[in-house]
């Protein structure tokens, strides 16, 4: 039986370990088909690596991934992953390239904790100055790299599970709502751009917006074939985009909606209609016509003075000034503002919210509702409702105060 080997001092070496010649100890074990390496100054130290390289086996973590960094896997997340719209394949790229690749990307992996994601989501905060919203968006892409680390057995769980709800608590961040315009505020809002001659033009594709609830891809990538005068519906097929493709910058692109539900035909008002027949009007008036193709689509209903689809960019600018000079008009005619209804700031998401809400407060059955907003999941609709709801129920409470007057005696009466 052959003596064990020991090291200078005399202690007995285990299998794969062994004391290097310029001082301290190594252990050396093969995984995957290929040797590796790890070293220690102390005999104490590297058996305590020993055991988490075993564990590590016994777990069935990868040991072949000790330098991998967050950009490693992220490469490889690029590659494989599939089932984004472009657009948003390309944004997610754009973000990450932008706030994570100089910075944590090149964290390796097994050194990462959730404190440092947190860490990270700070700094994007407080140093980079970033809105929640696009946070979010980098931790949507983020997550799913470190997911696909924990996957392949890099890294034993996601660090950045829950942090998002962290950063949120810590920075007293909420999501702003998108609210809809009021009865009176949207009457406002339509008479005024009815009455306008600076922003008349404006008309047909707001009252459009406000008759529908269509998102405002859908509606400026709408076509005239997509709309049947004859039957009063509305075909959403598609969405028209606006971002930066992998190749050639920025321009527009075709895409199918999110989700099956995206697909789907809306009842079409007769005030919807008549906004159609005064944009063809406006257009002829103008000698205006669609020039853009679009992935293949032409023929838009909404273009811009030069026969181009509409940026949603633009009709936001154009609320921006509408909303602006309405107000001054408004405040211009009377001295006393108390009481005086004004429009609030709005964007054009606001008006489709205020179509659910109109249709909520008219008893709208809630399935047709979601239909006709293209909602996949009811309880989007669902959070409309109940906060379009809540708001009927106060006005209608308001209305009946002197009618129902509880708490007053019988003495009050006399």
């Amino acid at each position: 039986m052959s003596d064990k080997r020991k090291d200078s001092s005399g202690k007995v070496l285990k299998t794969g370990e062994s004391e290097r010649k310029q001082g301290g100890y190594q252990y050396r074990y093969t995984t995957r088909g290929k040797r590796q390496y790890i070293y220690a100054s102390t005999l104490n130290e590297l058996r305590e690596k020993e055991m988490n390289i075993q564990r590590d086996i016994f777990d069935g973590m990868r040991l072949d991934g000790k330098n991998l960094t967050v950009n490693h896997i992220y490469d490889n997340w690029v590659q494989i992953k599939r089932g984004l719209k472009d657009n948003t394949f390309q944004n997610y790229k754009y973000l990450y390239e932008m706030f994570v690749r100089q910075d944590f990307g090149t964290m390796r992996l097994e050194t990462i904790h959730k404190s440092d994601v947190i860490r990270f989501y700070n700094y994007l905060a407080e140093n980079r100055g970033l809105m929640l919203s696009t946070i979010e968006s980098v931790h949507t892409v983020l997550h799913q790299v470190l997911e696909l680390a924990a996957d392949d057995g890099y890294i034993r769980k996601n660090p950045s599970d829950n942090v998002l709800k962290i950063l949120k608590q810590a920075h007293c961040f909420t999501s702003e709502k998108v609210h809809s315009l009021t009865v009176a505020e949207q009457n406002l809002f339509i008479n005024y751009l009815m009455n306008s001659r600076v922003y008349g033009h404006w008309y047909p594709i707001f009252a459009f917006m406000l008759g529908t609830g269509l998102r405002v891809g859908e509606v400026t990538g709408l076509r005239w074939e997509d709309v049947d005068l004859t039957n009063n519906t509305v075909s959403v097929n598609h969405t028209l985009v606006y971002y930066n493709h992998a190749e050639g910058g920025c321009y527009f692109g075709i895409n199918t909606p999110k989700t099956k539900a995206g697909c789907r035909t809306v009842p079409m008002l007769e005030s919807v209609k008549q906004a159609l027949f005064l944009e063809a009007k406006y257009q002829q008036m103008m000698g205006l016509n669609s020039q853009a193709v679009v992935d293949g689509y032409r023929n838009f209903i909404f273009v811009n003075r030069f026969g181009g689809v509409m940026h949603q960019g633009t009709l936001n600018k154009a609320l921006d000034r509408i909303i602006r000079d309405c107000n001054l008009d408004i405040l211009g005619q009377s001295e006393d503002t108390e009481g005086l209804t004004l429009l609030p700031n709005f964007s054009c998401h606001s008006l489709r919210h205020t179509f659910a809400t109109r249709l909520c407060e008219s008893g709208a059955n809630i399935k047709f509702i979601q239909s006709v907003l293209g909602h996949a999941d009811i309880s989007t609709t669902m959070d409309i409702y109940a906060e379009a709801t809540e708001e009927f129920k106060k006005e209608q409470m308001s209305g009946v105060e002197d009618f129902v007057q509880v708490g007053r005696t019988e003495t009050e009466e006399e």
